[in-house]
């Protein structure tokens, strides 16, 4: 899964990006619900590795199961 897929499942489960001060290859992810964040590489049309994303959804107090539906 690429980074923009990602990134349309997290918004349709409620978490938002925080906007970037500067550049880098990370981007911030919060999830005003539960007041948790964490951070996601960025990094182009390459896919994300499973376990980094998995990690990012557990830090983010969501369920995987409910990613993988959004």
């Amino acid at each position: 899964m690429t980074y923009r897929e990602a990134a349309r499942k997290l918004n349709a489960l409620g978490c938002q990006e925080v906007p970037r001060r500067s550049g880098g290859s990370h981007r911030k992810w919060t999830n005003p619900a539960v007041c948790r964040s964490t951070v996601l590489p960025d990094r182009g049309g390459r896919d994300l590795r499973l376990g980094t994303l998995r990690a990012a959804i557990r830090q983010l107090g969501l369920d995987w199961a409910a990613f993988e539906q959004a």
